[in-house]
């Protein structure tokens, strides 16, 4: 039997989709380095292997491919603090995990969260951000409301504010550290990673 009878063939639909989170990694780079209002699709395909030609074909304009981009990301975020917070089995465990998860993804993808931070500023004067954003909002507002939860699972403690009032202050900390982070502060990684354990255990009656 060949491998072609046992592999599934894949759609049209498939490959275009494969082609393009193949350009939107590769543009993922020059986007964070520079920003919205500094990257056009030209100013990209400068900076990759791919031509205008090819990134005009597969996004019609550079605000499908930033928001392709940054949503892409964001899921991956997600999923990967998703998984931090799955190991911890004590309340001072999953505070520490909490910390560590928010620390790390500052100290690793500090010009990607400017990224994210930049489109949603970019949304309260470009209609066409706004959809995006408010759902990549509401999935990060979701992931904080998990540790939330799952806090309260493990303390049998109540939470004394909704959703978005706890995405709300986890992510002030966040931006607050990510600009002293990009601006050379130091401490500034450290310093989120300890407040954000303590912050999480404020948030209970």
């Amino acid at each position: 039997m060949t491998s072609s009878a046992v592999r599934p063939r894949r759609s049209p639909a498939d490959k275009f989709e494969d082609r393009r989170r193949e350009l939107a990694d590769a543009a993922l780079v020059t986007l964070a380095e520079l920003g919205y209002a500094r990257t056009s699709l030209r100013t990209i395909a400068e900076n990759t292997s791919f031509s205008h030609g090819v990134l005009h074909y597969y996004f019609r304009d550079k605000v499908e491919l930033i928001t392709y981009c940054v949503q892409r990301y964001k899921i991956g975020c997600v999923q990967r603090y998703d998984a931090v917070m799955s190991g911890a089995d004590t309340a001072e465990g999953l505070a520490a995990a909490c910390g560590e998860g928010l620390a790390t993804t500052l100290r690793e993808d500090a010009l990607l969260h400017r990224l994210w931070y930049d489109l949603r500023t970019q949304s309260l004067f470009e209609p066409a951000f706004r959809a995006d954003v408010a759902e990549i909002d509401g999935s990060l507002q979701a992931m904080i409301w998990r540790v939330v939860t799952g806090y309260a699972e493990l303390t049998g403690r109540v939470p004394s504010v909704t959703p978005a009032v706890a995405y709300a202050v986890f992510d002030g900390l966040f931006g607050q550290a990510l600009g002293r982070h990009l601006d050379g502060t130091p401490g500034a990684v450290d310093d989120l990673r300890a407040g954000a354990a303590d912050l999480l255990p404020r948030l209970f009656t």
